[in-house]
């Protein structure tokens, strides 16, 4: 069978910048990994999504646009583009061989306990200016039938682990601006859910007192103390006494606890919860895994590895040690996803995001020459 040539594309909620990867695949074992690349957000467009963030909260209408919504989903949009173009000019690929784009858009309210998630970005004005089919909005379908529509990405992280021959149960961890797990034991179907906050309070937390977008390389939390009483307070929230699947809004914690915290302590404090909610949520597994893969931006934070290795049940490895992309891995996800889509695969399970039975979805808008026709699903 011949294999998809898939873009994929995904702006997290740490809020950075385009990850843009490049595939072949079948939609199922076989992917070929063909490069990868990052586009960095301005300060201000940084700053007009966390507008649109605010902006989001009270919405119930997920096709509403108010306030700087409008103006955030064009730029999303257009700095989406231009990173498919700079990365096809790069890499001296030619539109005509990428058969597809897997386009996320950018999560600005994601509230499974009312049904809603929101991620803004227009599939067809992309399909448009690329001229190639792209398949967008992968979570609505999974959230109309019951799900809590994330995470998304255990399908692919399943995948991999199969085509790596594991003989004992792993767990992949991404940790982006919201840390998910994927529990896979051979001969089982993967067990998924978000597990609490990745990088996001982290971030937020060095923007308000430094002015820096993140705690680089890790070096406040590194050069202060974790005060565990107020990381054992936050881990009585209950979310983290649920089995899974479950999910999260990226601002469904808040940072309050540390502000009698200097900068440092506080740093070292919200790492400490980061890893704690991950250990908690691989405790809910069936069994302790032999392994946990590290992905996403928590990966290059050498103190937050540190606290995973101090406080996880095993091993304690980056995606790299296995062949695989530490950065690129949901950009990966999303280019699989939209060929999962074009094929009418399922994408969302019962275990991964408590939708009633497998189901696929996603909406394709047709490139131009395809009379520009949109597909629902």
């Amino acid at each position: 069978m011949t294999p998809t040539t898939a873009i994929g594309l995904m702006s997290g909620t740490s809020m950075d910048g385009v990850d843009v990867a490049l595939i072949d695949t079948d939609g199922e074992g076989a992917i070929s990994f063909r490069g990868n690349g990052f586009f960095h957000y301005e300060d201000e467009d940084r700053a007009l999504l966390r507008e649109a963030i605010a902006d989001a909260v009270r919405l119930s209408d997920r096709a509403a646009r108010p306030g700087a919504l409008a103006a955030a989903e064009i730029m999303v949009t257009a700095r989406h583009g231009a990173a498919v173009q700079a990365f096809i000019d790069r890499h001296g690929l030619g539109r005509e061989k990428i058969d597809v784009v897997g386009f996320h858009g950018q999560t600005v309210l994601h509230r499974p306990e009312r049904h809603l998630t929101i991620q803004i970005g227009d599939g067809s004005a992309l399909a448009q200016t690329l001229g190639v089919d792209v398949v967008y909005d992968f979570r609505a379908a999974d959230m109309a039938a019951g799900g809590q529509g994330a995470p998304l990405v255990p399908v692919y992280h399943a995948a991999l682990a199969a085509g790596a021959g594991f003989r004992e149960p792993v767990v992949v961890v991404n940790i982006g601006g919201v840390a998910n797990i994927t529990f896979i034991a051979p001969g089982a179907d993967p067990i998924a859910c978000d597990a609490g906050p990745g990088n996001a309070l982290i971030d937020d937390l060095m923007l308000a007192r430094t002015g820096a977008a993140l705690d680089r390389d890790g070096a406040a939390a590194a050069a202060g103390t974790a005060d565990e009483s107020v990381v054992a307070g936050l881990m009585s929230y209950p979310f983290f006494a649920l089995a899974a699947p479950k999910s999260l809004d990226r601002n469904a914690f808040s940072a309050a606890a540390t502000a009698q915290l200097s900068t440092e302590d506080a740093a070292a404090t919200l790492t400490a919860f980061t890893a704690a909610g991950l250990a908690r949520a691989i405790a809910h597994m069936p069994s302790e895994p032999a392994v946990a893969i590290i992905c996403g931006g928590g990966a290059r934070n050498p103190t937050l590895m540190c606290e995973l290795s101090r406080r996880l049940p095993c091993r304690v490895k980056d995606a790299a040690a296995f062949g695989w992309s530490v950065d690129a891995m949901e950009a990966q996800a999303f280019a699989y996803l939209a060929v999962r889509r074009l094929k009418n695969l399922p994408i969302t399970f019962p275990m991964t995001t408590g939708v009633v039975a497998p189901l696929t979805g996603g909406v394709i808008a047709r490139r131009p020459e395809a009379d520009g026709a949109t597909e629902m699903m």
